[in-house]
């Protein structure tokens, strides 16, 4: 078999194309948890916070800073060492929304599939095993003197 064969053989097996497809849904759940974040809950904890809250335009300046510069883009341009610790917690915030989600989507297939096999009937009785019982019945009814 030569190496193009085995490698038709394992890219087109089932397993592959599932995780290609995961990958890609995967990839797309990931900006819809960003945009939840971003636009929805971000906005809220400003709110609640009192407003002026933008964990994105968070920082500590580490270096010096000759021109007193204030925004976060300028600082970033002019070079100076920068800890911007908003953008992490922003990442943070969409690691924990989508933990929780996939949290509770493993939770709901797991509730579901426990109803699927409570309510599979169970397996029928094979004819052997139907027919030794049935002989073993007949032979406790007519005990041999």
């Amino acid at each position: 078999m030569s190496i193009i064969q085995e490698f038709k053989e394992f890219a087109v097996k089932g397993n592959m194309i599932d995780l290609a497809v995961g990958v890609i849904i995967g990839g797309a759940f990931g900006k819809i948890v960003d945009s939840l974040v971003k636009d929805i809950i971000m906005p809220l904890i400003t709110v609640i916070t009192g407003g002026g809250v933008d964990f994105s335009q968070k920082y500590i300046v580490l270096g010096a800073n000759p021109n007193n510069l204030q925004s976060l883009d300028a600082l970033q341009k002019a070079g100076v060492n920068v800890l911007t610790y908003g953008n992490f917690l922003t990442i943070l915030i969409n690691f924990l929304i989508l933990a929780w989600v996939v949290f509770l989507m493993v939770k709901l297939i797991n509730r579901m599939r426990r109803k699927d096999e409570a309510e599979a009937p169970a397996p029928e009785t094979p004819e052997e095993i139907q027919l030794l019982r049935e002989i073993r019945d007949e032979l406790k009814q007519h005990p041999q003197s």
